[in-house]
């Protein structure tokens, strides 16, 4: 189970997939996460990836040819989907989220090639060629695509058998199923007074059936 972020700043990747449950699901084998340099890939001197646009307008387009290099070379690797994070882009949400996990299970030696677009946008032409899928995080725009990505290789892989514990796979579920109803009773954990707020006597009360209504009563 693949990842292929593209992007112009690798670095920006380093801590974040080298922490906690990312860490240790690459470290169990569970999924393969590759970050790579779309410079590297560039024809133009300085290692150039941007140009002004055709037809005028502010800012700089990322130019055609160092991604679709980038993509051709990574496919002979990773067999999946291009998916190029833009805001007009679908949403992502916890359903597509769990189709995508579903494609990795049934089919767990291909991926996901992740385009990270950075100011203007890219090429139209990379979009028609190689790009399978268009996402986008939410109704709002970012610098770049970086974050978009890793939010889609977190979303996906907790949702991979064996990438999360016992404990936390029973969180994601009730999560999941909190998500589908818009809804979702308070928590609360140690310790039993803060602040002078109590924690409610009912989840004290080891009966199932009325912490079940207790918390049924209080959905937000």
């Amino acid at each position: 189970m693949r990842f292929d972020i593209l992007t112009i700043f690798p670095q920006i990747f380093d801590s974040y997939l080298d922490q906690s449950i990312l860490k240790r699901a690459q470290a169990k084998n569970l999924i393969e996460i590759h970050v790579h340099d779309i410079r590297t890939y560039s024809k133009q001197s300085h290692k150039k990836v941007d140009d002004i646009p055709y037809g005028g307008g502010a800012g700089m387009v990322m130019t055609p040819q160092p991604l679709y290099d980038a993509i051709k070379a990574i496919k002979k690797l990773n067999k999946g989907r291009v998916i190029y994070f833009s805001p007009r882009g679908d949403v992502l949400t916890q359903q597509k989220a769990e189709k995508y996990a579903q494609e990795l299970i049934k089919k767990p030696k291909t991926g996901f090639i992740l385009i990270c677009g950075r100011y203007e946008g890219i090429d139209e032409r990379v979009i028609d060629l190689v790009v399978d899928e268009q996402l986008s995080i939410g109704k709002y725009i970012l610098t770049g695509g970086e974050i978009p990505a890793m939010t889609f290789v977190d979303c996906i892989s907790r949702l991979i058998p064996g990438v999360l514990g016992k404990e936390e796979s029973h969180l994601n579920d009730s999560f999941s199923k909190a998500l589908k109803r818009k809804k979702e009773y308070p928590q609360y954990t140690r310790p039993r007074i803060f602040k002078n707020k109590k924690v409610p006597d009912v989840l004290f009360s080891g009966n199932h059936k009325d912490i079940e209504q207790w918390r049924n009563q209080h959905l937000k």
